[in-house]
């Protein structure tokens, strides 16, 4: 079961999962996500696959679970708007906190083997430039909402595993970009700039453009959860590429790409967002057998590639 299925990550996870010949259930709101991003899902090509139009906050989640009795379930449904997360921190708490208990104790009732959690690099806060790339052992001092959210679900699942027996792996994303992303709300970087160079529209670059992200392919990220099903039990782990790439040097990549020479916009940075962010992917590959494998101008092309067709 994949939580959060139609969304970005989501319906490529589940198009993974089918394709490797497993039955998946999808559940999405559909708040966020798309049942067009579950097109191939549901042309009945691969295994069997259901989509639920359900809230993971829905107490209803736990009659589906207990029907349906998934082996693992994939929780990726989240509200990651950071704009909302900060202006209304109740609901955040409601969707991220809430919402991830109600799929834990589903999990529980239902008798699941292990749940296999979406966290963020958020969990880290803003470490010094000396812990960069950042380790797994890295203190846990969120700075933002969202964070704070992804911190506190992976210490239920902790309490989980030690109480209940029910296993888990934690993966803590980079800056995961590619085809299905689309841009708004708290988009990458990457979908915003592929939808306005394509439109032939100024980007803008927030600061001086030196800050740095670590830019992890949505391919390279949906390969680490199909591993994780089997592997890596107890553990967090980290999923990007341990490279720093300013966002300078990414719009660059992206403007050839797009056969653009129009120059971006720099305006103000906003605030709370750190100087340097990227995550060590060491322990990934130790306990997954992981490496990202997509290079930033071949996800890019694809990514552009994608925005083109889809604008159509």
């Amino acid at each position: 079961m994949v939580t959060g299925g139609a969304g970005f990550v989501g319906s490529t996870l589940v198009d993974r999962l089918l394709a490797e010949g497993h039955s998946v259930d999808a559940v999405d709101d559909l708040s966020t996500g798309s049942l067009i991003n579950l097109a191939t899902a549901r042309s009945g090509r691969g295994g069997e696959f259901t989509f639920h139009q359900l809230d993971v906050r829905s107490a209803d989640l736990r009659e589906l679970m207990a029907r349906r009795r998934p082996e693992v379930v994939f929780h990726l449904a989240a509200q990651t708007d950071a704009g909302v997360s900060t202006a209304r921190p109740l609901f955040d708490a409601e969707v991220n906190i809430l919402g991830s208990l109600q799929v834990l104790e589903a999990s529980r009732i239902a008798g699941v083997s292990k749940v296999v959690f979406a966290s963020s690099g958020a969990i880290y806060g803003e470490p010094p430039s000396a812990a960069i790339p950042i380790k797994e052992s890295q203190p846990q001092l969120p700075l933002t909402v969202g964070g704070v959210a992804k911190k506190a679900v992976g210490d239920y699942l902790l309490a989980y595993r030690d109480r209940y027996n029910l296993e888990f792996t934690a993966l803590a994303l980079a800056n995961v970009y590619g085809p299905r992303q689309v841009a708004g709300g708290d988009a990458s970087v990457v979908a915003t700039f592929a939808g306005r160079l394509l439109g032939g529209e100024p980007c803008t670059i927030f600061g001086d453009g030196t800050q740095t992200r670590d830019f992890v392919y949505v391919d390279d990220v949906v390969d680490a959860f199909a591993r994780a099903a089997g592997r890596g039990s107890g553990l967090l782990m980290n999923l990007g590429t341990g490279v720093e790439t300013t966002v300078n040097d990414l719009y660059r990549v992206m403007a050839a790409a797009a056969g653009s020479d129009r120059r971006a916009l720099n305006r103000l940075p906003g605030s709370g967002a750190p100087d340097r962010s990227c995550l060590d992917p060491s322990r990934a590959a130790i306990h997954l057998g992981w490496k990202p494998w997509t290079p930033l101008a071949e996800g890019v092309a694809a990514t552009l590639e994608w925005h083109r067709t889809s604008a159509r």
